[in-house]
């Protein structure tokens, strides 16, 4: 990735391809690999050299927001395969560290941890990795979907909280933080908090979000310091 990677697909926009139903495939991985193999965005993941599809929903929301800073610092959280953190690099030049339960191949220019949020040791760990703070924290975790809607938007909405918890004792002032949600789910608490804390927030949806998925982001921009990083000033 020597280059800034691009947030859009070229010419593959309308690739189309079709695909045989393969004797004893079942209908549900059919319909999955026709989606993969019409997907613009997937073949513009492989010629970019980006390990996942999802790389260009962050790409789309800094050119809406102007979230990565040159030479910010940045947190991604639940960071594996790593293609939110490629972008950061990328984009910001700047300190990216990368946290996710499981172990993924390093990035070139990130610091890469496995971590539990939910450990003791989390707080301590992450404030060593970025003892200036960030200037941006982004997440999108989510769970293993259970197919029960109101499990789901639970566990998104827990995963959400949790990310906040981090964010909010490693942001700098006028920092902004990124998560990710699903439409109509438990996340009016954290929403409130969220407009208390910064100066802006704001609900949207990537382009390169699939139509169907319900997910959608909140981006916080202007972080009100109340505490915790506030001190750090260079």
């Amino acid at each position: 990735m020597n280059r800034p990677p691009r947030a859009r697909p070229g010419r593959q926009s309308g690739l189309k391809a079709r695909l045989r139903t393969a004797k004893g495939r079942k209908t549900a991985s059919t319909r999955w690999l026709q989606r993969q193999l019409s997907d613009a965005y997937v073949a513009e993941t492989k010629r970019q050299g980006l390990r996942s599809r999802a790389a260009f929903k962050l790409m789309q929301l800094d050119d809406r927001f102007r979230l990565l800073k040159r030479g910010g610092r940045v947190l991604d959280l639940g960071a594996a395969p790593g293609g939110w953190t490629q972008v950061a690099v990328a984009r910001s030049g700047g300190q990216v560290v990368a946290a996710d339960l499981q172990p993924m191949e390093p990035v070139a220019g990130a610091l890469c941890l496995v971590l539990d949020l939910e450990s003791g040791d989390a707080p301590a760990r992450l404030g060593a990795a970025l003892p200036d703070g960030a200037d941006l924290v982004l997440s999108d975790m989510a769970p293993r979907t259970t197919g029960h809607a109101a499990t789901d938007r639970l566990r998104i909405a827990a995963l959400a909280d949790l990310a906040y918890d981090a964010a909010r004792v490693l942001l700098r002032p006028g920092g902004a933080f990124v998560v990710k949600i699903f439409q109509g789910g438990m996340h009016h608490d954290l929403l409130n908090v969220l407009k208390k804390d910064f100066a802006s927030v704001r609900h949207a949806k990537p382009d390169a979000s699939r139509k169907e998925s319900s997910e959608l982001y909140l981006v916080a921009t202007g972080f009100r310091a109340a505490g915790g990083a506030a001190s750090h000033s260079g």
